[in-house]
């Protein structure tokens, strides 16, 4: 009987394991499930006396202000978030400026067109990658080092402005990713067992989802692309190589700012 109940238990692991995993997975989305949830109430449901714009700011700083009181973010991630929410902010500004997409609504916190809540939607995705790294106890294994990998995400942002002007050299920063990131797993750990990924299917898996959380943003108007003003519609698949990119600057920020501060200690 002892046999039989402790295979039933080896049999029920893979799904603990799950559960777990799924748990905080769904944790560490609050933020970015905060901004979509935001998008969808206010589009059908006006609040009295605010733009819409201005009301989904005055929210987002509200979630944020209580996930940091309650001690669901650290200052240091809150530090992290700022620092996204900045590179976000500019990116959209440029991206609006050159027609790329528009915030066609009203707003008094719209700066150059752009509303200031956007720079969330960016913060979101380090908001992510600060909790699943904390609560995954995630560690890297053959990461590039400092100079290889800031350079790299340096010359990814940089080519989010340049392709409007000079050749779009995206699928050759794409190619450099999978040659300098090729003997980098992440290391991460489900109650007591520890798991391995390599880094750039991490990135994959990770651009896949924004661009299915774009099309449900674009789809409750959070923001729209040219040829969505009309009628909506699916955003290009191509967009999933940019959010691609865009997580790789993600991770090399964290990253990095993980290993300044492991080294202070």
């Amino acid at each position: 009987m002892n046999k039989a109940w402790e295979g039933d238990q080896h049999n029920l692991k893979p799904l603990v394991q799950l559960l777990h995993f799924g748990y905080h997975q769904a944790m560490s989305c609050i933020f970015p499930v905060a901004i979509f949830g935001t998008l969808a109430l206010s589009s059908v449901i006006q609040i009295p006396f605010l733009y819409r714009y201005d009301a989904i700011l005055l929210i987002l700083l509200a979630v944020q202000y209580l996930m940091y009181r309650s001690g669901l973010e650290t200052r240091d991630e809150i530090k992290v978030i700022c620092i996204f929410h900045v590179i976000g902010l500019v990116l959209e500004m440029y991206k609006v400026w050159m027609g790329s997409w528009s915030y066609p609504e009203p707003g008094y916190t719209k700066l150059f067109g752009v509303p200031l809540y956007s720079g969330f939607m960016y913060a979101s995705v380090a908001s992510f990658m600060c909790q699943i790294w904390r609560r995954l106890r995630m560690d890297m294994t053959g990461w590039p080092g400092f100079v290889s990998s800031v350079l790299l995400g340096g010359a990814i942002y940089i080519n989010f402005f340049t392709h409007h002007f000079i050749p779009d050299f995206r699928w050759w920063l794409t190619a450099l990713v999978f040659i300098v990131f090729r003997k980098t797993w992440i290391i991460y750990r489900v109650r007591i067992t520890t798991y391995r990924m390599p880094l750039t299917l991490a990135f994959i898996i990770v651009g896949f989802f924004i661009w299915t959380a774009e099309n449900i943003a674009t789809f409750f108007n959070g923001w729209k692309y040219p040829d969505q003003h009309d009628s909506w519609q699916l955003v290009s698949f191509s967009k999933i190589s940019s959010w691609f990119l865009l997580v790789i600057i993600s991770v090399i920020i964290v990253a990095q700012l993980k290993y300044v501060k492991a080294n202070r200690r």
